[in-house]
């Protein structure tokens, strides 16, 4: 069974305002390297009853700011996960999530020494102004100096963007774009700034002092950016992410495919399929680092369960698939869920058609590109 790992680093040099990932500011000196490697080899151990069986095609290290991490720890960790697996694919593809203040040249070939193939660094902005707006530390030479020696030493570099802040229009994020599409970068991923609760930003939005962007200024950048980055040659082939043919990030393909994931480090969530059921055990781990550092490697490391139907994995299945340009292959679904997508969803499925937003094409159930501002709302439905 195809299976992808992914694997938390919660630390971060600063908390991000807008951030509500299991993250925690810390100075350099204190994130306990070689001490969270062991834990995260204490959680393998206890989850790898059934890897024998299956084959791993991807390992993401999240955070949090995993560039932080020595890459001599990351290592460990890594060849173990690759270890514990009976098959590995020849096309393994191993992320990790880098921020500009944590990454130059040394620090990029020693995590391509490790086994890291692929790089995924968080620019977010080119634009000073902004760039405080989202509480960043670094500026814009440093996140396209850290891009280049990315591209230097790995073969795949994928820059992280958002868009949506206060006054931002389409032109001024199109800019931003076409200076890092000069580094050689082969992937881009344009996230839409969202305020979520327990923030900073959240915080302040409830006490109407956060402005935001316009939901025309929102949809114009979005537009924008497509065809910006389709004129380079990058085919928008997720709502939020665009890559050259073939670049394409296989790791998170796997997730919107309904694909089986490990969790392994604090907070890490895993989702593992249920042969028998055809439902899934999903899982969280303490999330407190300390806490996790202490329970890893037994049952108390586990915060929480869910078991999940067939009818819930459909769900996912829509609320993901239908985020991509491939779109949801019924087949897939009925195999792993025995669940026949269309049943039941007749009417909806009727009615979206009827509109152009999405498009029933044999095997498979896609919302059209143009229609995917409008996604949430056709998703809904299709629930």
């Amino acid at each position: 069974m195809l299976t992808s790992v992914y694997v938390h680093f919660p630390w971060c040099l600063k908390k991000c305002p807008y951030c509500d990932f299991n993250s925690y500011g810390t100075a350099r000196q204190d994130v306990p390297h070689a001490a969270y490697a062991d834990a995260v080899l204490r959680e393998l151990e206890f989850r790898s009853e059934t890897l024998a069986e299956r084959t791993l095609v991807s390992v993401f290290f999240g955070g949090g700011t995993p560039s932080l991490w020595d890459p001599e720890q990351l290592g460990r960790v890594l060849s173990a996960v690759t270890s514990a697996f009976g098959t590995v694919s020849p096309s393994l593809e191993v992320t990790v999530e880098c921020n500009p203040t944590s990454l130059d040249r040394a620090r990029a070939a020693a995590l391509r020494e490790a086994g890291v193939n692929r790089l995924s660094v968080g620019v977010q902005s080119l634009d000073e102004t902004r760039l405080r707006f989202l509480g960043r530390l670094h500026d814009a030479p440093l996140a396209l100096e850290a891009l280049r020696a990315a591209r230097a030493e790995l073969p795949r570099v994928s820059a992280d963007f958002m868009f949506g802040m206060p006054g931002q229009k389409a032109p001024d994020f199109v800019s931003e774009l076409e200076r890092v599409l000069e580094t050689g970068v082969d992937h881009v991923s344009a996230y839409a700034l969202t305020v979520e609760s327990g923030t900073q930003f959240g915080e302040l939005h409830r006490k109407g002092r956060l402005p935001l962007a316009t939901d025309d200024d929102y949809a114009e950048t979005f537009l924008a950016a497509r065809r910006c980055l389709a004129s380079h040659g990058m085919r928008h082939y997720e709502v939020s992410n665009h890559a050259r043919p073939g670049e394409e990030a296989r790791h998170n393909l796997h997730y919107w495919r309904g694909g089986d994931y490990l969790g392994l480090g604090a907070g890490a969530v895993g989702c593992l399929a249920d042969p028998a059921t055809l439902g899934a055990s999903r899982w969280r781990s303490e999330s407190h680092p300390a806490h996790y550092l202490e329970r890893s490697g037994t049952k108390a490391v586990q915060a929480w369960t869910e078991a999940l139907s067939p009818e819930d994995r459909v769900r996912e299945a829509l609320m993901l698939g239908l985020r991509t340009l491939e779109g949801v292959s019924l087949s897939r679904v009925a195999q792993q869920t025995g669940v026949t997508l269309t049943r039941g969803r007749e009417q909806a499925l009727a009615r979206r058609t009827a509109r152009g937003e999405v498009l029933l094409d044999g095997d498979v159930l896609r919302v059209l590109p143009e229609h995917w501002l409008a996604l949430d709302a056709i998703v809904t439905d299709l629930f």
